[in-house]
């Protein structure tokens, strides 16, 4: 039975056009060919990434934070109740109405302390400024690197100028060197970024995260699969060149540092618009999309590719959406943080005076220990 989901799993017809065999990829005559068992290597790169990652949030974005004075903002914690907790993590962390008179009957407390309660339980669990500009630190560097690799290993190619040399050849391309460390580290970044999605800032658009990067792996490993290395290499260094700008700003908004970010995130939507509203549909899948079927009849991996394109293209829709209201904010308001962040809910003026009673305390018994 494995043998028969083996045979079927590999059929040549669902990777290659009808005329090539896998015989056909053979290492040969000095050509080197993508190898779906080289794959594998992108779980020890993500392994290694998070380290890497661990390390530069604590010895280089955790000194930056404290060098440009972020802190967390100060946060009432929910007083100890057994019964609140237990419905907290067994049940929702939004009670209904009807739930919080439920719960009222239970503990004896009023519904707006009950609210209160579950307004500070909520934001305990919210990451705070430092992890969400560490993260923003790492990813900026990652994807300032993983850009500047990509234009290396792409300046002198023909295809990066006239994309019918994408399909020059196919599917007897070589691999470069080159490609396979692109190809290695991107793959590794993002199974990372899907390993660390639990500790990670949750944002709105979580799940549409998850699609992003499942969508991102199936792609990269379908094309070195079907040697389809050169057009994804074009869309990882398209990708990264906005991405760069995006995380940029985040690191710079965070340090409050507003004007910066903020015309740093106007050349950021200018851009993204760009590479993913023009660039990718019209030049990149037009060159899947139109240019094989001039040289080989349309296969299974021919349409599964370019369904996957569009799962990707669907998303850039939906952030554009994101994207173009925090524009506005940046142009005609203020914008401060992002608009997927899952930000702290306001305090109701009780919860306000408390803090500033907090913070009055702590100054005064701050200025009596002589600091």
């Amino acid at each position: 039975m494995l043998q028969t989901v083996s045979d079927w799993l590999w059929w040549e017809r669902l990777w290659l056009p009808g005329n090539v065999s896998w015989a056909n990829l053979e290492d040969s005559e000095g050509r080197v060919y993508a190898k779906a068992s080289q794959l594998y290597a992108a779980v020890p790169c993500a392994l290694c990434l998070l380290l890497v990652r661990y390390l530069f949030e604590r010895f280089l974005a955790t000194p930056l934070a404290n060098a440009w004075g972020i802190k967390d903002k100060v946060r009432l914690k929910a007083e100890s109740n057994h019964i609140l907790e237990s419905f907290f993590c067994s049940q929702t962390r939004v009670p209904s109405q009807a739930d919080v008179r439920a719960l009222c009957k239970k503990t004896s407390l009023p519904e707006g302390r009950v609210h209160i309660w579950f307004r500070r339980r909520r934001n305990q669990e919210r990451p705070g400024l430092r992890k969400r500009f560490c993260e923003a630190s790492w990813r900026c560097v990652f994807y300032f690197f993983a850009f500047v690799y990509g234009v290396w290993a792409l300046y002198d190619k023909p295809w990066l100028y006239n994309l019918r040399e994408v399909w020059a050849g196919f599917p007897k391309q070589s691999m470069l060197l080159s490609q396979y460390w692109y190809y290695l580290l991107e793959m590794g970044f993002y199974l990372s970024l899907l390993l660390s999605l639990t500790f990670d800032v949750k944002r709105k658009d979580f799940k549409e995260q998850v699609i992003h990067h499942i969508a991102t792996l199936t792609l990269l490993s379908f094309s070195w699969i079907s040697n389809y290395i050169r057009v994804g290499t074009l869309v990882m260094a398209l990708h990264d060149s906005a991405d760069i700008l995006l995380e940029g700003a985040k690191v710079l908004n965070y340090a409050k540092w507003h004007q910066t970010a903020n015309a740093m995130f106007v050349v950021f939507t200018l851009l993204f618009m760009t590479t993913r509203l023009v660039i990718f549909p019209f030049w990149l899948i037009h060159c899947t999309w139109v240019y094989p079927v001039e040289l080989f009849a349309p296969f299974f991996g021919y349409y599964f590719f370019n369904v996957m394109l569009c799962v990707l293209q669907i998303l850039h829709f939906y952030w554009a959406v994101l994207i173009s209201r925090m524009f506005y904010k940046c142009i005609f308001s203020k914008l401060e943080g992002d608009d997927r962040s899952d930000e702290d809910e306001d305090d109701s003026p009780e919860e306000r005076n408390q803090k500033m009673n907090h913070k009055n305390g702590s100054g005064v018994r701050g200025r009596a220990n002589g600091h």
